[in-house]
């Protein structure tokens, strides 16, 4: 991979990434094109606010009357959300008295702004938006016997809560959000269509339950084992962190991970990522390069239509060796029985790629990519 190609036209460019984060997609998708990815998004979740939910009710009442002596909060939309659920049901000054007279842990910047947003103060706030370092300080500073409150957003916290209750505290959770299945499922319904059609290079998970949740999906459409062989062999799954990749994991899904468990990083582990995998080769004297959608002919991004893709991943597969037009056929999307389709299909990809006799026509035979012969026996097996 060449840096001033790059420049070009981003380390993602022909590669296809798959979005299903319900909260911040549009910053993931905006991310990964900048980069120069397609994206196709498809929340595999929503997340419902609990204002009508007799649970996040219960315990806020429950808080209020028992007062905790330590309240964690783990998020901007789900404090807010907090409290103005609270004001709904005309106990929002009794929450905000309640928070004031208590030890309030905000686990990062954003929390912070919306708990002074409150016209409160936090006792504490680490710099790196850890639950880890929340937790360090809660065991360091002693919890037992202590009662600790610690708003729940959707995603589970594991560890957290069990760590605090065997050093002895009483953990009361605060549900603020319900992970709900999306309202419309067709697009993600077309995700996992396009998974399996090997239409992603990458799928993105950003939260443990929208994970759960494409596989849930899956299953319930008979479809798991052939989603979960694309993602063994050929789609990169990139999860936020371990805590994301733990539902794909459990059914035997490598991950990737980026180290730091953000929304940037885990787009740089893709840029890492997807151009080492594409495959590079000397042909006719150009340096080609595959990718999900396009092809680098000499640096130069070539977006190739689906079936001319298909024909040319065919071809790579053995470099230099002549494929048959039978079998090019059943490459095709679609493919029915007229070998007429390979020749029309062939037409475009050698237009697409606007380089002449990258592939040669074997009378009688088939097609072969044109390999330099002097080309380097790592690039013929790779």
């Amino acid at each position: 991979m060449h840096d001033d190609d790059d420049a070009q036209h981003g380390p993602l460019a022909g590669f296809t990434v798959g979005v299903t984060a319900a909260r911040r997609a549009e910053e993931l998708g905006t991310l990964l094109t900048r980069r120069g990815a397609a994206v196709l998004h498809a929340p595999a979740l929503r997340i419902v606010p609990l204002a009508d939910d007799s649970e996040l009710l219960a315990a806020t009442k429950e808080l209020i009357d028992d007062a905790p002596e330590v309240v964690v909060a783990t998020t901007a939309i789900g404090f807010r959300g907090w409290v103005e659920a609270a004001e709904g049901w005309g106990i929002g000054d009794g929450l905000l008295e309640l928070l004031r007279g208590t030890e309030l842990l905000a686990r990062g910047p954003k929390v912070k702004g919306a708990i002074r947003a409150a016209g409160l103060t936090e006792a504490w706030s680490p710099q790196s938006e850890s639950m880890a370092e929340v937790l360090d300080r809660l065991l360091e500073q002693g919890v037992q016997g202590r009662r600790i409150a610690l708003q729940l957003h959707g995603e589970p916290l594991p560890g957290f809560v069990e760590s605090l209750r065997a050093a002895g505290a009483e953990v009361v959770g605060v549900p603020v959000y319900r992970w709900m299945p999306p309202e419309d499922i067709a697009p993600l319904d077309r995700m996992l269509d396009t998974t399996v059609a090997r239409g992603l290079d990458a799928l993105t998970f950003t939260s443990a339950p929208a994970a759960a949740s494409y596989l849930n999906r899956a299953e319930a459409r008979g479809m798991l084992p052939e989603v979960l062989d694309a993602l063994s062999h050929d789609v990169v799954t990139a999860c936020v962190g371990p805590v994301t990749a733990l539902p794909l994991q459990a059914r035997g899904i490598d991950t990737v991970q980026p180290e730091r468990f953000r929304l940037g990083p885990l787009v740089q582990l893709l840029c890492a990522q997807l151009p080492a995998r594409a495959r590079a080769l000397p042909v006719a004297g150009h340096r080609v390069e595959i990718r999900g959608h396009a092809v680098l002919v000499d640096g130069a991004l070539r977006p190739v239509p689906p079936a001319g893709m298909a024909l040319l991943h065919t071809l790579a597969r053995r470099p230099g060796w002549v494929v048959s037009r039978a079998d090019l056929l059943r490459a095709l999307p679609g493919s029915g029985t007229d070998e007429h389709a390979v020749e029309t299909a062939m037409a475009r990809l050698r237009t697409a790629l606007g380089v002449p006799r990258l592939i040669q026509t074997v009378v009688k035979r088939g097609y072969r990519l044109a390999l330099d012969p002097s080309a380097d026996t790592k690039y013929v097996g790779s």
